[in-house]
């Protein structure tokens, strides 16, 4: 397996997993959820913490789509070399970053962060373009 797709599974991965800090919040602030929960959808109270963890989660499966979708255009196309096999690779390790940046609530960091992870999937489409 090429290092993108390597990179790419550790990311759907990633992402599959960032809904688990936000359900345990949930269970340790309001215990396990009751049928009424299944009714009525409002959010219930807990620490800022998990609601972090909420949106950590909805952020890594909102930019998920189109990294993916480049790693395997990169890969169909036969595209796939050094430089995509680095910009796959810092992707997932930004994600995990930010995941915990996000998780401890350090407001510029996350930024930052974002904003290279960003930079890895144009590094991506820039690999595939020229």
């Amino acid at each position: 397996m090429s290092p993108d797709l390597k990179y790419l599974a550790y990311t759907a991965m990633l992402t599959a997993a960032l809904w688990i800090p936000y359900v345990v919040c949930q269970v340790q602030t309001n215990g396990f959820l009751q049928p009424q929960n299944y009714i009525d959808p409002t959010v219930r109270p807990m620490p800022f913490w998990g609601h972090r963890a909420h949106r950590t989660y909805l952020n890594a499966v909102e930019v998920f789509a189109p990294f993916a979708a480049l790693v395997i255009v990169v890969h169909i196309a036969g595209k796939a070399n050094a430089m995509t096999a680095f910009w796959t690779m810092s992707f997932f390790w930004l994600r995990v970053a930010h995941a915990v940046v996000y998780w401890f609530g350090w407001p510029w960091i996350r930024t930052g962060i974002f904003t290279l992870g960003f930079v890895c999937i144009a590094g991506i489409f820039w690999e595939l373009i020229k």
